[in-house]
């Protein structure tokens, strides 16, 4: 095996956590299908004094986490910071500037500020990677970007936040009110403190605009996504829709056409016989149509320690593989400026 790929991790939380765990407990099979090794050489934190229930006297610790893009020692930084601007995009700009390869989980990041990166990725000819952004560990983005790639998609859609997946279903499955399900899954830890992003379908859109530029070829555009959320999902009308062989979903819809592209994540009405139906409880799924490979469907955890820390480090395979490309399938001058359809 050659040098090992040394990699500098901003963010320790739950995420950053299952990414040292995991690049731990699996480090010899990681190592045999990257063709090297993976090591951590520095981290870098809010609270240095927090317990992770893992060991970090053997890495680096750097307070400000923008200057480990500059750091010698390190090939890739992988950003679990969060927050579309502020240090999240400070380190991303530092480290692509850098010719330095950049691993994302921060689908806020992207939906705002992807084609930029991307850009600065290509003109540096270093990877963007960003597979834990879209579904945790369900491997859409790879799906999309490779799998797919000879295919046209018609329509890609589905379930994207496991918060609002958790609340529907559970008021489905016990004729409960949104709010005390809402309750419920904060005290769970399914939901953040303060649930807006999630539940008014912002975290849903993010995911939406850069899965549409994946399956359509577009230039991400964030602003014309229609956004919708649960709020004032009530138990009446789910126990309405099933009355009527339908199931309701918080689903992100996005279509290219002769009018433009189509974006809009709202409630729907899914009939019971589709796969996106039987999506309960925090799960994710995603359904991509082609005109080759017909209907596809992705669907796992889109969220947690584990999932995400898995779509990471597969990310980091890859580049210690010495794969590169173009973020968002092609080079940003060839993604098309689609009109929002109406």
């Amino acid at each position: 095996m050659t040098h090992p790929l040394r990699i500098a991790l901003a963010g320790l939380g739950n995420v950053g956590a299952g990414v040292v765990k995991l690049l731990d407990a699996n480090a010899d099979l990681i190592a045999r299908r990257a063709g090297r090794p993976i090591e951590i050489v520095a981290v870098s934190a809010r609270d240095r004094t927090r317990d992770r229930g893992i060991d970090l006297a053997r890495f680096a610790w750097v307070d400000d986490a923008a200057s480990l893009a500059a750091r010698d020692d390190v090939d890739v930084v992988v950003e679990l910071v969060g927050g579309s601007d502020g240090p999240a995009l400070t380190l991303a700009r530092r480290t692509l500037a850098a010719d330095k390869a950049f691993v994302t989980a921060n689908k806020a990041m992207l939906a705002h500020h992807g084609l930029e990166l991307a850009e600065a990725a290509e003109a540096k000819g270093v990877a963007l990677k960003y597979e834990a952004a879209v579904a945790g560990g369900i491997p859409v983005i790879k799906g999309l970007r490779e799998g797919a790639a000879a295919n046209r998609i018609h329509h890609v859609y589905g379930v994207l936040n496991g918060t609002c997946n958790y609340i529907l279903t559970t008021m489905e499955a016990e004729s409960r009110d949104f709010t005390e399900v809402l309750g419920e899954a904060q005290r769970l830890g399914y939901a953040e403190a303060d649930p807006s992003f999630d539940i008014d379908g912002v975290d849903a859109a993010h995911k939406l605009s850069i899965l549409a530029s994946l399956a359509f070829g577009a230039r991400i555009d964030f602003g014309a996504v229609a956004i919708t959320g649960i709020r004032h999902v009530i138990a009446a009308d789910i126990a309405e829709a099933g009355a009527l062989g339908y199931r309701i979903r918080l689903v992100g819809l996005g279509e290219a056409s002769a009018k433009g592209l189509f974006q809009r994540v709202h409630p729907c009405l899914v009939p019971i016989d589709h796969p996106l139906a039987h999506v309960t409880g925090s799960l994710n799924a995603i359904v991509a149509e082609g005109d080759f490979v017909g209907r596809l469907l992705f669907q796992g955890r889109g969220a947690g320690e584990g999932p995400t820390a898995s779509a990471v480090v597969a990310d980091l395979i890859d580049i210690a593989r010495g794969a590169t490309g173009p973020a968002f399938a092609m080079p940003v001058a060839e993604l098309a400026a689609m009109p929002a359809a109406p």
